[in-house]
């Protein structure tokens, strides 16, 4: 999974709690992954967006309605969110047009109401989901009408694909360059494949799935901001550069806010 976004301010009560969950197998190409969500205190709150290479499905069981947000290179405030329990859903650009319907750059730094894209399947799924007793179940029904609803788009570039796939894991600090040549193809070509299908350049790609890997290694419960620079950065000073860059805060707010979401199972 990618962190989507983090609380604009600190939370008067407890902090929000969140629950991940990988999709079903067959769906691993075009679902990243799912996170159920609770406002600890009930009270939403704004939130600070920051840079993913996905796209972005977030339904509340009883709040606004659902929103589908793009991939995007910067970080922003959105005060208004109004999020207090629900599900966000991650969706790799295979998924935004096999389950949406609609090429990954269309959503590019930006936001579409997911009944625009769905019609009444939006809300019949955020019904299902707020019926359901629990995190298990609804993560099934998630399973199952995604299922239902894939129609794989064969117009995609495989080639693209797996370049984007490939530059996911900062560990393999393959250069764009070096990737062109691995497919075959020049970096040009390469580059022009990521505007039709991805809608941010590979450089890009690469720099926001370097920071979302450190994210996700600071959330761990035994992380630190030293173990976190080690990965992908040249140093410290490196790391507290992009990091600022990437999110609008110092490193040491950007930890404070990922180690506190909490794991349920309820």
């Amino acid at each position: 999974m990618q962190i989507h976004s983090v609380p604009a301010q600190a939370s008067p009560g407890r902090p929000c709690q969140a629950v991940t969950c990988p999709p079903l197998r067959r769906l691993c190409p075009y679902v990243l992954g799912y996170s159920g969500f609770r406002a600890g205190s009930g009270v939403p709150l704004g939130r600070r967006f920051l840079p993913l290479n996905v796209a972005t499905v977030i339904i509340d069981f009883a709040g606004p309605p659902g929103l589908v947000s793009g991939p995007r290179s910067t970080h922003g405030l959105y005060q208004q969110a109004g999020w207090r329990h629900g599900v966000a859903i991650g969706l790799t650009p295979a998924g935004v047009s096999g389950l949406l319907g609609l090429p990954m750059p269309y959503l590019a730094g930006g936001t579409a109401l997911l009944d625009d894209l769905l019609g009444r399947r939006a809300a019949e799924l955020a019904e299902r989901l707020g019926e359901s007793p629990d995190w298990a179940t609804r993560f099934a029904v998630l399973d199952e009408r995604l299922s239902a609803w894939l129609a794989p788009d064969e117009r995609l570039d495989k080639r693209v694909m797996y370049a984007w796939s490939r530059l996911q894991n900062p560990a393999d600090r393959i250069t764009i360059q070096g990737l062109a040549g691995e497919l075959g193809i020049s970096r040009r070509h390469l580059e022009t494949g990521f505007r039709r299908h991805i809608g941010l350049p590979p450089k890009t790609v690469a720099r926001i799935a370097r920071f979302q890997h450190a994210l996700g290694e600071l959330s761990s419960p035994s992380a630190s901001l030293a173990m976190a620079a080690t990965y992908g950065y040249a140093d410290q000073s490196h790391f507290s550069r992009e990091v600022r860059a990437m999110s609008g805060m110092t490193p040491s707010a950007l930890f404070a806010f990922v180690q506190d979401a909490n794991q349920v199972t309820g």
